[in-house]
């Protein structure tokens, strides 16, 4: 079987609502025969064939699977950085409790032991991590795991500090309402 065919049967097979997104080694390990430039093109065909759809650098969505398409940037902000400590914070959080009066669209900002990096994922959003040298175990009281978005979210409170350590602008925060979280 041609390795588009056998592409497209495997993601068929494996779609569902908790398994969409795939990294460009997931995708790999179904056709261990296809390396390389080659590789790279079977991607791209996929990509016209409507086999799967860009994401952003090395991440892909199988537009077969059911998938929450709200919560797609928060799914792949917990792929790309898997391997680091990540949580929700700053600006992301702030909106969600009303503490900024303008939500943020389709860009959601993380703290993140790895190096600072603002991803574009096209028309689905962007995603800035900010990097951060606190150790999980100094966040505990501040952090919740967050199961609909898959990743850990600070308190209201830690997005200030947050805010302030980074020193991102602080302009739009009311603090009428953010002293009640503090």
């Amino acid at each position: 079987m041609q390795p588009i065919k056998t592409l497209a049967r495997t993601l068929r097979h494996l779609a569902n609502a908790d398994h969409y997104l795939f990294s460009n080694s997931d995708l790999a390990a179904i056709l261990p025969e296809v390396t390389g430039p080659a590789f790279n093109t079977l991607l791209v065909r996929a990509q016209k064939n409507g086999i799967v759809q860009r994401i952003c650098r090395g991440l892909y969505l199988n537009p077969g699977a059911e998938y929450p398409p709200g919560l797609v940037l928060y799914h792949a902000a917990a792929r790309l950085r898997a391997h680091e400590f990540n949580y929700l914070s700053l600006e992301s959080v702030l909106s969600d409790a009303g503490v900024i009066s303008q939500v943020p669209m389709n860009w959601i900002t993380l703290m993140s032991s790895g190096r600072n990096y603002t991803y574009d994922c096209g028309g689905w959003g962007s995603i800035e991590f900010i990097h951060t040298i606190k150790k999980p175990g100094s966040l505990d009281k501040d952090l919740q795991y967050d199961p609909q978005v898959r990743l850990w979210r600070a308190s209201v409170d830690r997005a200030l500090k947050d805010m302030r350590v980074t020193r991102r602008n602080t302009d739009l925060i009311d603090w009428e309402i953010a002293n009640e979280f503090i």
